[in-house]
């Protein structure tokens, strides 16, 4: 349990929903509607995510959580005897607990710089692949799959999301992105991938909601209609699909009113700098660049036991015996008052 006072940055969904989400479930509560995202709010939010995209012929679905959604979009594309490439640190390489491999398919992992993959080592893994006398014996890669921002809070340039895409489509293999934290990666001032940019490079990505604002769900987005033929009918298959869509439907219709899904991931970013800028002039070390919602710092181990008194903070990695990697994340609900509090702790 969380002692009193103690402000968290252990993670960034650690709050329910935005007040305006919960405000606007209140209001349609008692309003009946169909089932299964047949409802009229489902309809808006697709329309009002399309708009967003500039993709008016984009297939969108709503699933429930992260791991969800790429267990189910990796193995309708994939072939039975296909897997995907990720990056060693990919969140379906380490955390999501053999999910992919759980459904049919193997992850293929590649060495990474700060999180990303590049596409000279796609390249190179492809090439592998094909010239290799005994490929038929192999798992084929079929696609790669990227997050952005990376679960190291970096960032993919468009030059090399462009780069990468165009390394995919030469090779007829998918491009999947997962945008789990996609509202911090929009609003941080280092980016210059828009969504428009996602749409016209994807096979496939996704709206985060679970880490950016929503009680829950994440918007699917296939740009090109059809491109997974019967979709519905294989979120079904992997039970995935709400009852109650509208849940979802109303949350992604608040998320993208008024621009609210920019202006939350706005001020996660403007609390990291703080922490970001407080950090630097205090000396410590960040040994991962991130400019994102995620801050990672090296300290003493023994310095980190005063800290814990007094904020939470998210283990990363042990470094040596005396040192470890503490993970700082702020969130769309992130307190100013708890950022002052870290940073005095600091």
């Amino acid at each position: 349990m969380q002692a009193k006072n103690r402000p968290s940055f252990a993670s960034d969904y650690l709050e329910g929903a935005h007040p305006l989400i919960l405000q606007r479930l209140a209001e349609t509560n008692l309003v009946q509607s169909a089932g299964y995202g047949m409802d009229e709010y489902t309809a808006s939010a697709k329309n009002k995510i399309r708009a967003a995209c500039c993709a008016p012929e984009a297939d969108i679905f709503f699933l429930v959580g992260g791991t969800q959604t790429n267990a189910t979009i990796i193995d309708a594309v994939l072939q039975s005897y296909q897997g995907v490439i990720a990056a060693e640190t990919g969140h379906i390489s380490v955390h999501e607990a053999g999910a992919i491999e759980a459904g049919g398919h193997k992850v293929l992992p590649l060495p990474h710089k700060n999180g990303k993959l590049s596409a000279r080592e796609i390249s190179i893994a492809l090439d592998r692949y094909w010239k290799d006398e005994t490929h038929e014996h192999m798992v084929m890669p079929g696609m790669v799959y990227l997050s952005q921002p990376t679960e190291y809070g970096t960032l993919y340039s468009l030059s090399e999301l462009k780069e990468i895409s165009a390394l995919c489509h030469r090779n007829q293999i998918a491009l999947y992105v997962d945008g789990a934290r996609l509202a911090y990666a929009l609003a941080c001032p280092k980016n210059d991938v828009t969504l428009p940019d996602l749409a016209a490079l994807c096979d496939a990505f996704y709206i985060g909601g679970t880490k950016c604002g929503a009680l829950f769900g994440e918007a699917v987005v296939l740009p090109s209609h059809n491109t997974i033929p019967h979709f519905f009918t294989i979120i079904k298959q992997h039970g995935a699909l709400l009852a109650k869509g509208r849940i979802a439907g109303i949350q992604f219709d608040t998320l993208f009113t008024d621009n609210l899904y920019d202006r939350i991931g706005r001020s996660a970013i403007d609390a990291a700098d703080r922490i970001r800028k407080a950090l630097s002039e205090k000396g410590y070390r960040m040994p991962i660049p991130s400019p994102t919602n995620q801050i990672f710092i090296e300290v003493e181990k023994q310095q980190l036991a005063a800290l814990s008194d007094k904020v939470e903070l998210g283990f990363w990695e042990n470094i040596d015996e005396n040192h470890v990697v503490m993970r700082i994340a702020t969130s769309w609900a992130t307190r100013q008052e708890d950022v002052d509090t870290l940073i005095a702790c600091l």
